[in-house]
């Protein structure tokens, strides 16, 4: 195919050339009702780009057919069979998965260390999870993604599981063995969806982990806008394979989808994706090349550790690990991760991507330089020369995941929507939680509905929060009180 094409950019040029007047939503007509003010911020091009898809970008009956051919080239650009475009992030793209491959009451197997947005593709439909439990190391404290040996006992113990789902790379950069994992489904005949939304760049270049779909993946999810050049909430999922149909992932994933979609996350995508086709592999070069340089940098400040594949891979522990995160580790400096989040935002204006009890995550990426990578450098310096005008490390005790791992006790479903009442959370202890209690980021639930909770568990979210740590979604985000099942 034609990779230096872009049909939805394109079409959007043209509409431009033509002067096409719309007596159509939006309701701003291409900047000329916004706010002097509101343009003054976001400037009028975003708003003249603001159109709609039917009826504006393409006629009223899509006779151009500028999302197809988009969807198609993507598809090409990274050899699957057929790829779809969501505006609605990855969190509308794993439900559709989902809901492609299991239905109510039906198991779905899936890694215990999956985003929140799969729990809501659990509660709407009533799948029952059968949870596989990730890789722990003990020695880090955090958890690498479930080894294919692990989905391989849950089989064994559910053969009429639907299916499997896994996340990888995690948040932390850590993947699992894609291809032993595929494989393990198929031999059951049954589909492997990847949440691989932390993996939008690993098709264009050979030194970054396999991509889902080269692993023999049967849909893949990837969040354009985390390590693309995407637009917030572009995502795509991706197709191959004979155990999905793909009409039935796309009527899965009209029941999510907005019937209003931004062409601008359109654009964008369709321009990602000639960037990369043409260039990805050149790009990535540098990119990686940056990236060693920096690690090398930060492992020469005071006090701080960079995380690699010697820390992160080998017998049970990941598969493999993308080096385009760099997770640093600040402990040797008597602080915790939160704490250099926060420091370094303030003092230097530097925002990390993720923050825990000991480290703060680095997200590099194609858009990356010298001059941005050398600012990060110059504030990890300062923080190791103030580093002791910081808080000390936070007392956290993080417990083993035997004390983490709850009972499934009810459906997510049953859960979420049944009776249910608040209690103080020191009693919450034997109760099953109604509610999703999520630590952002990564935005993994500690606890989700139908589980049962247990003192371990709420104890590690309270010295959490006094460490620190975010649950935004709780009912309760002091936690003072839990939603719990009546």
């Amino acid at each position: 195919m034609d990779h230096s094409q872009a049909p939805i950019l394109q079409a959007l040029q043209t509409y431009h050339d033509s002067g096409q007047l719309p007596f159509t939503p939006p309701g701003h007509k291409q900047a000329r009702g916004v706010d002097p003010r509101v343009s003054a911020v976001l400037g009028e091009a975003v708003f003249r780009s603001d159109v709609l898809s039917v009826g504006g970008l393409d006629d009223r009956t899509s006779s151009g057919g500028f999302l197809q051919q988009a969807e198609q080239l993507m598809a090409d650009a990274v050899g699957a069979t057929q790829t779809f475009f969501s505006t609605c992030g990855s969190s509308l793209s794993v439900k559709a998965s989902m809901l492609s491959v299991a239905g109510p009451h039906e198991k779905l197997l899936i890694g215990r260390d999956a985003h929140k947005s799969v729990i809501a593709g659990l509660i709407l439909p009533g799948i029952y999870p059968v949870w596989v439990d990730p890789q722990w190391d003990e020695d880090l404290h955090l958890a690498h993604p479930p080894a294919p040996e692990a989905f391989a006992a849950a089989f064994a113990e559910h053969p009429d599981a639907k299916g499997a789902l896994v996340v990888t790379p995690t948040p932390y950069g850590t993947c699992t063995d894609l291809a032993a994992l595929a494989q393990v489904c198929h031999e059951h005949g049954k589909p492997l969806i990847v949440d691989e939304a932390w993996g939008a760049h690993l098709p264009f270049h050979p030194g970054l982990p396999t991509w889902a779909m080269d692993a023999g993946a049967d849909v893949c999810v990837t969040s354009i806008h985390k390590m693309g050049s995407g637009l917030e909430q572009s995502s795509v999922f991706h197709l191959q394979g004979d155990l999905i149909a793909p009409e039935l992932l796309k009527e899965r994933a009209d029941l999510f989808s907005t019937t209003s979609p931004s062409v601008l996350i359109y654009a964008a995508l369709d321009g990602w994706r000639r960037q990369m086709a043409e260039h990805g592999h050149a790009i990535y070069d540098g990119t990686l090349a940056l990236a060693k340089s920096t690690r090398a940098r930060i492992e020469e400040i005071g006090g701080l550790h960079v995380h690699g594949r010697d820390d992160f891979c080998g017998p049970g522990r990941a598969h493999d690990a993308d080096p385009l995160q760099l997770m640093v580790d600040v402990s040797g400096l008597g602080t915790g991760g939160y704490q250099v989040a926060d420091w370094l935002r303030e003092h230097h204006q530097v925002n990390v991507g993720l923050a825990d009890h000991r480290r703060v995550g680095v997200q590099l990426t194609h858009a990356d330089d010298e001059h941005s990578t050398s600012r990060l450098v110059r504030g990890l310096h300062d923080l190791s020369e103030h580093a002791a005008e910081l808080p000390p490390a936070p007392r956290l005790r993080i417990p083993p995941p035997s004390e983490l791992r709850l009972e499934q006790a009810m459906l997510p479903r049953d859960a979420f929507f049944g009776p249910a009442e608040h209690v103080p959370w020191h009693k919450a202890g034997g109760r099953i939680t109604a509610e999703l209690l999520t630590p952002y980021p990564p935005g993994i639930p500690a606890a989700l509905p139908g589980e049962r909770l247990t003192p371990e568990v709420l104890e590690y979210l309270h010295n959490g929060l006094e460490a620190g740590m975010v649950i935004p979604d709780a009912a309760d985000p002091s936690l003072k009180t839990i939603r719990v099942v009546a």
